[in-house]
This record gives C-alpha cells, sequence and structure tokens, in this order.
C-alpha cells in the first residue's frame, strides 16, 4: 500500500477511544472501526431499508444497504487517488447512514416532526448514538467503541455544525443544533466548529457521486423517466448523447448502464483533480490543519457543482416527487407518525425497548421510543403497525 500524505489521517496518531483496547497485531485503528461497523447489527438492518423506492415496488432497487457499498466503494478509490487513509474513509462511508429511519427520507420527515417538542431527530446524531451507545454485542461496553476520527467523520462529513463563534453552520441554520449532543459518550471533543478529516469529506463527496448515479438508474427501472428526458440536464445529458452515438444498437437497459457507470468515473475523476489543487493550494501539512482549514476541500470542481444542481432538481421534479413516488411516501410518513404516537401513548414497546420505555415519560420517553423507531427496518415497522392497529397499509 502507497504512503499516505502528510495531511492523511493517521491511525497510529488517533485520539483514541472511550474505552481503552489493546493494539491489534494484524490491523490498524481505522481497520477496526470498520471491521466493527461491517459486523454491527445496525449495518445490517440498512439492507431492509428504503433508499428512495419500497421494496415491494422491486427486487431490484437499491436500499441503504446498497447504497452504501457503492458509497464505500467510491470513496475508497477517491480516497487512494489523494493517498488518504482509505480504511478511516470507508469506515464513514459505512456507517454514515447507520442513524436513518425506515421508508427513507420520508421516515425521517416523520419522526422529525414528531420530535420537534423533544429536541427533533438528525440522522447524523442518531449514528452517532448508535455506534457509541444503541449497539449493545460487547461484553464491555455499549457501542462500537470507534475512534474519535471515525466519531467525527460520522458527525461532520457534510461540514461543522456550529462557526467559530458557536452559531449554527449550514443546514443548522435553520433549525439550530440537535439537542442531545451532550449527551453522547464520545473520548474527546467532537469540536463542532471544525471541518472534518479528508477523509470524511471524501466519504461525504462519494455519497453524492452514488445517489446521483443509482437514483438515475433506479428512475429508468421504474419507467419514471427515459435517457431521452435527460436532454439539456448538463451533468447527464451530453453522456447519454455519447453512449447514444456509439452504441445505438444495445437495449436500453446496456445503455443505461453505460450512462451510468461513465457519469460516476468522471464524477470521481472531477473531484480527484479539483481535490488534489485545492489541497495542494491550501498550504495544508496535517490532518490537524485539515480541520482548521475553514473550508471545505474536497469537492466537486465548480462547473460540476453547477451540473449536479441541476441535476438534482431535475431527479426532485420528474422522480423524488411523481405521483409513484409520492403515495407510497405519504403512506410511509403516515405509519411512522402513528407508531409515535402510540408508544408515547403508552403502546408497548418490544423487549428491552419496552422495559426502558416503562421506566421513562415526557422527553426521556420520546428519545426511547426515536431509538426505537430509527432502528426498525421497512418491514418490522409495518409488522409493528400491524400489531398496533391491526392494518396493513398498501402501498400501490
Amino acid at each position: 500500500m502507497q504512503e499516505t500524505a502528510p495531511y492523511a489521517s493517521k491511525p497510529g496518531q488517533s485520539l483514541g477511544r472511550l474505552h481503552g483496547t489493546g493494539p491489534s497485531p494484524t490491523r490498524s485503528e481505522f481497520q477496526r472501526d470498520r471491521d466493527r461497523i461491517i459486523h454491527s447489527t445496525a449495518f445490517r438492518r440498512l439492507q431492509n431499508k428504503t433508499q428512495v423506492f419500497l421494496a415491494h415496488e422491486g427486487r431490484h432497487f437499491r436500499n441503504r444497504l446498497t447504497h452504501t457499498l457503492e458509497v464505500s466503494q467510491i470513496a475508497r478509490s477517491i480516497a487512494r487517488a489523494l493517498r488518504l487513509d482509505e480504511d478511516l474513509a470507508e469506515a464513514v462511508a459505512l456507517s454514515h447512514d447507520l442513524g436513518h429511519t425506515p421508508f427513507g427520507h420520508a421516515g425521517e420527515r416523520a419522526l422529525h416532526r414528531a420530535m420537534e417538542p423533544h429536541g427533533g431527530f438528525d440522522h447524523n446524531v442518531q449514528a452517532l448514538r448508535v455506534v457509541t451507545m444503541l449497539e449493545n454485542r460487547y461484553a464491555e461496553h455499549d457501542g462500537l467503541n470507534l475512534t474519535w476520527e471515525t466519531l467525527e467523520g460520522i458527525l461532520k462529513h457534510n461540514g461543522p455544525l456550529v462557526d467559530r463563534n458557536g452559531h449554527p453552520f449550514g443546514r443548522y441554520a435553520e433549525e439550530g443544533i440537535p439537542r442531545g449532543l451532550d449527551t453522547i459518550p464520545v473520548p474527546a471533543d467532537l469540536r463542532l466548529d471544525t471541518f472534518a478529516s479528508l477523509e470524511a469529506q471524501v466519504a461525504a463527496v462519494a455519497d453524492d457521486i452514488a445517489y446521483n448515479a443509482h437514483d438515475i438508474d433506479d428512475a429508468l427501472r421504474a419507467g419514471l423517466v427515459s435517457l431521452g428526458d435527460f436532454a439539456g440536464i448538463e451533468m447527464a445529458g451530453p453522456i447519454v448523447e455519447e453512449v447514444e452515438a456509439r452504441f445505438p444498437a444495445i437495449d436500453d437497459k446496456r445503455k443505461a448502464h453505460e450512462v451510468q457507470r461513465r457519469m460516476i468515473t468522471r464524477a470521481v475523476e472531477d473531484v480527484i483533480s479539483h481535490s488534489a489543487s485545492a489541497i495542494a493550494a491550501s498550504g495544508v501539512a496535517s490532518a490537524e490543519d485539515v480541520r482548521r482549514a475553514g473550508r471545505t476541500l474536497v469537492s466537486f470542481s465548480p462547473d460540476l457543482a453547477l451540473s449536479e444542481k441541476g441535476l438534482k432538481a431535475f431527479l426532485f421534479a420528474r422522480v423524488y416527487r411523481h405521483e409513484t413516488v409520492m403515495v407510497p411516501v405519504r403512506e410511509s410518513e403516515a405509519v411512522v407518525e402513528r407508531l409515535f404516537a402510540a408508544y408515547m401513548s403508552n403502546a408497548d414497546m418490544p423487549g428491552r425497548w419496552g422495559e426502558a420505555g416503562r421506566a421513562a415519560s415526557g422527553p426521556r420517553r420520546a428519545r426511547i421510543v426515536a431509538d426505537f423507531i430509527a432502528g426498525m427496518t421497512d418491514p418490522y415497522a409495518l409488522d409493528e403497525h400491524q400489531r398496533l392497529f391491526d392494518a396493513r397499509p398498501d402501498f400501490r
């Protein structure tokens, strides 16, 4: 393996774990994080959590697990090219969606609305709760006992939560910082006002690359759009034209795959080229310099970022808000809202959740209920709805 750059994260210089562990003779600290995440219950549950299309709509659409695996592959490729720590980039990529609810973003919106009186719901914060508190597999402690660098990446891969003056930053400027961060056990201050490592930034841009490409693929499979609809969409249209011109006789399924893989390749190459220049121009010489740089250093070039914004607008209008998608979205939001209301009204929760819920009330009970619902797979949420209301929603 190539030597990493001076500004890469160094597993031997990690700020450590909450609970001490002996050194491994075969794995770095970030490799151990990656392995712990892959073997977690929360990671396995991703296979039955919605990405965009619910499972009843077809077996070949992405779910949270397949999306996560695609993100991790792209993240490793970018990290390798930039001479970063591939294992940390992969660990952050593999864990970035562990806090997501059933039914994709619809479930998250519904749970956030239900939790607004109690501090709201944020999937990055929830992912931290999962890996530090809610996973309960180890004999000596709760959580996965990950390194500080992985925890930082989970929380801040999209950027700081506050600016240098402590004011909510970015997407948190409107709603404020989610409550409960101060109750999450971490080995050291996560420094909400600094940017995360380059490896975490790589995971964030890999997420964008993966879902742009696979949402096109899934939308084509669902028949919501055709390849011709991308004419004039800058990030995709020229690639569609190339493929149509070079392979006019192949079937649409092959054309779609060719478009998808070319989009991923060009986006990855753009990120590598632009980020390498940005890192060099910034003068950073260590991972700490990266955190203090005051800006994201791993990103699309300005031209591709503008094109990507146009593609997202197209997908939002033609796919994410298509009535075929919105019918199950509205019903799944209602499922989450009904479950939350029922559990808050003292409907019993199974197992350890019921025991914890019976001993709590008010905001404390609400957070237990949110933890329980957020951990559900789509099928389990529907089973609970059937148990509590003797009804199973029809998403068709």
